[in-house]
């Protein structure tokens, strides 16, 4: 399970470093993709292989499955660590996530979230788990 969040930063050849902590549970290769709200998802084989599962179960005929199906497999990309364990983001997904230069990686339970500080800051500014949110989540249960 990926709990914890990490600052970091992307250098200039757009690679950053995957907290120590995370390398163990993804592996040596793994699938990165677009993640909702702007940020980026990491996936081990395994847990991708298990999304892809249900995401077969949706109904075609769905536009919007369609329409998700597409927005998290059409940017997916294989990718696998170096040495030094860092990976390297693509410019496209960089672009999508807005990520310049200061990075905050996340554990998301069975994934890792990476974004930029910037917006994930905002994200949170516009999110704050407040009574609202708190009352959803007794709704199913939590």
């Amino acid at each position: 399970m990926f709990i914890g969040e990490y600052q970091n930063s992307i250098d200039d050849k757009g690679r950053v470093i995957i907290p120590a902590k995370f390398r163990e549970e993804l592996g040596f290769r793994f699938i990165l993709t677009k993640g909702l709200d702007r940020c980026l998802v990491i996936y081990s084989m395994e847990e991708w292989e298990r999304f892809m599962q249900k995401l077969a179960t949706l109904p075609k005929a769905s536009k919007d499955a369609r329409a998700f199906i597409r927005f998290l497999t059409g940017a997916a990309v294989e990718c696998e660590l170096d040495k030094q364990g860092r990976l390297v983001i693509p410019q496209a997904l960089r672009a999508y996530a807005q990520i310049e230069k200061d990075l905050i990686t996340t554990g998301n339970m069975d994934n890792v979230e990476i974004w930029s500080r910037e917006v994930l800051e905002q994200y949170r500014t516009d999110n704050l788990c407040d009574d609202e949110i708190a009352a959803k989540m007794a709704e199913l249960g939590i």
